[in-house]
């Protein structure tokens, strides 16, 4: 008997799709250069932003790096000199402080590459929190960003107008800006906020060739690590304990091919693009590939968010049951 001629459909659908996502997906794909440009990094004295600088120095970039602390930028910019032989322009500004980011980023040149990375986690539960400490995470994760990109904004559309190469705004946000978890209220609202930002921006600026990225690292081997779970709850230790950490190298590795790519969003780690696929929602996707993957994995990434809510909400009842003296 000959074969039912829909069975020929079979492998012909899927191709199909992808030919269909292919042409939807927004925005466009497109390579955003790195050598020979400037690349404007803060956070920029340590850790993942010290190890992103040092890669796009390597790479042959103008790199510029800001952060308060001066001593630690002179380091820094030693440190890149050694591995790279490349001198960087450090600028020591409290990115809270809108006028001196302004300036500073004027005194820089145009940007072709905005790396927000400046950030502070102080774990604690929102009723034990000072409220200075909740506004100390906002005005330096949010709000600096705001601060970072009105200041760099106007520069970065002239530029991609002069020269005609796309630019790029990338973000640092956390996997706590995925997910919220015990003990993050505050952090997570801060970087959860990142993400709206991010989005509405990316409408404001694809016309101007510029794409924006969010990066969502877990627990990173840099300086503030040590001090961050040393702070952290009980409660928090329990369910970010079975999250594995990764080292501000990869971080620095992953983030600049995401950049690169002209991704929004970039994982770090396969937790971390577990929880990308899981919350897509109506997020920018510039890769077919990628949005075939949400798609199909959508209803499975949501039975294992299912899953990781399970166990976290059986960890907290576990401990308030084997700590009663310990509610309030």
């Amino acid at each position: 008997m000959a074969p039912s001629p829909y069975l020929l459909l079979i492998p012909i659908l899927p191709i199909f799709f992808l030919l269909v996502l292919a042409l939807i997906v927004r925005p466009r794909p497109s390579k955003i250069p790195i050598k020979g440009r400037h690349v404007f990094i803060t956070g920029g004295s340590s850790g993942i932003g010290l190890a992103i600088a040092r890669l796009s120095a390597a790479e042959g970039a103008r790199v510029s790096i800001l952060a308060r602390n001066h001593s630690r930028l002179d380091l820094a910019r030693d440190a890149i000199r050694l591995a790279t032989g490349v001198d960087v322009a450090v600028y020591s500004v409290d990115v809270r402080d809108s006028e001196a980011v302004a300036r500073a980023i004027e005194d820089s040149g145009p940007i072709d590459v905005l790396i927000c990375n400046q950030g502070v986690f102080l774990p604690q539960e929102l009723e034990k929190q000072e409220l200075d400490e909740i506004k100390f995470m906002v005005d330096v994760n949010l709000m600096g960003t705001f601060h970072l990109i009105k200041a760099a904004l106007p520069g970065m559309k002239l530029r991609t107008r002069e020269i005609g190469l796309p630019s790029s705004i990338a973000i640092m946000s956390s996997q706590g800006g995925q997910v919220g978890v015990y003990g993050y209220t505050a952090y997570s609202a801060s970087k959860f906020a990142l993400r709206g930002l991010a989005e509405a921006l990316q409408h404001e600026v694809i016309a101007d060739k510029i794409y924006v990225s969010l990066i969502f690292p877990s627990d990173t081997e840099t300086p503030g690590l040590v001090e961050e779970i040393r702070r952290r709850p009980e409660i928090t230790k329990i369910i970010a304990g079975s999250s594995g950490g990764i080292t501000a190298d990869d971080v620095a590795k992953k983030s600049l091919d995401g950049i690169k790519a002209g991704r929004f969003f970039i994982p770090c780690n396969f937790e971390g693009l577990m929880l990308a696929v899981a919350t897509a929602g109506l997020s920018p996707q510039s890769s077919f590939a990628a949005a075939f993957l949400e798609i199909s994995t959508a209803s499975i990434m949501r039975f294992a968010a299912l899953c990781f809510q399970w166990s976290w909400y059986s960890a907290i009842e576990n401990w308030h049951a084997k700590n009663p003296s310990k509610r309030n």
